[in-house]
């Protein structure tokens, strides 16, 4: 039973969950998969006028991919019950590279790794991300948050470039990995208050700062939409301030990717990297208040990006 693509994922658990087997074929679960990814409302369409024609295949599986896994540990509203679907997921994720895809992600997804010889472990970490998120709701150390980034960021990146066809040499990956990170450090950053009261999740690391009673005036300020008490917002303001500046030398760290790369790819890539350095310049100008709302790109600075895009990385340019 075919589903559109703008139901909510945890929706169709009831067709597409544990138990079932969709009765799709493969031109409708790609069709699935594209109106998935189109529909979805990023920074800048994954399927966007810079992305290749011969990796939108790719690219619709792997985002549907991903955007399932993500539903299901975010959308679901009981840990317990997230846990075990993820479980789930990667049982279907095994079943996929074992040559018999059931849901129609992997049904999908299946051609993909074929034709560009994809790996389990990076579709295997992103998982294991989600999983973490279950039970790991705060981080002790700045460490920890960048070995979280290497599960839920990095892998996306590397299989990127696995389906433009790139060799995947390790200067390319060491400069994918700079620049995932940083996107995924940029948005724990942006979405501070979100995480919080959405997710009950804080990515800020302890280890960072010494701000007594942190969490309930964190929590307090992110609530009422003002600090409790006089100092707590300055507090605040340097213990951000300090992460940006930790996360500004990874931008500069894959900045090299573009030059590593085929011409017909790096306008994407230029795309993604200057959304996150304009969101992290953008907190910057908020003075650091995140905790308060949450710093968008506008429409406008979208379409200015847009146009720069192509210009910009035909010169091997960075944001």
């Amino acid at each position: 039973m075919n589903r559109p693509a703008s139901t909510p994922i945890v929706d169709l658990l009831d067709h597409w969950g544990p138990g079932h087997r969709p009765d799709l074929g493969l031109e409708e679960s790609r069709a699935y998969c594209r109106d998935l990814t189109l529909r979805h409302g990023e920074n800048f369409s994954v399927l966007s006028r810079f992305v290749p024609k011969r990796m939108h295949e790719g690219m619709s599986a792997v985002y549907a991919f991903c955007r399932w896994a993500d539903d299901l540990g975010d959308e679901v509203g009981d840990s317990d019950r997230s846990t075990e679907l993820l479980q789930w997921w990667r049982a279907e994720l095994a079943s996929c590279f074992e040559g018999q895809p059931r849901h129609p992600v992997f049904t999908a997804l299946a051609p993909v790794i074929e034709r560009h010889g994809l790996d389990i472990d990076p579709f295997e970490r992103l998982i294991g991300a989600f999983e973490a998120d279950q039970t790991v709701t705060r981080y002790d150390t700045w460490d920890g948050v960048l070995g979280y980034c290497r599960g839920s960021a990095d892998p996306v990146g590397r299989l990127v470039l696995k389906l433009a066809d790139e060799p995947c040499t390790p200067d390319q990956l060491t400069s994918s990995d700079s620049i995932c990170t940083a996107l995924q450090l940029t948005n724990h950053w942006q979405d501070v208050k979100r995480d919080l009261l959405e997710r009950d999740r804080i990515y800020l690391p302890a280890d960072m700062h010494s701000i007594a009673e942190f969490e309930r005036r964190l929590r307090s300020t992110a609530t009422i939409g003002h600090a409790p008490d006089v100092e707590f917002l300055s507090e605040y303001r340097a213990l951000l301030r300090d992460c940006v500046e930790r996360t500004w030398p990874l931008f500069e760290q894959g900045r090299s990717l573009l030059e590593l790369v085929s011409p017909d790819i790096r306008p994407i890539l230029w795309l993604f990297q200057a959304g996150g350095v304009t969101i992290l310049r953008r907190i910057t100008q908020w003075n650091y208040e995140t905790c308060l709302d949450r710093p968008r790109i506008s429409r406008f600075t979208k379409l200015l990006l847009v146009l720069q895009a192509r210009r910009a990385s035909m010169k091997g340019a960075a944001a």
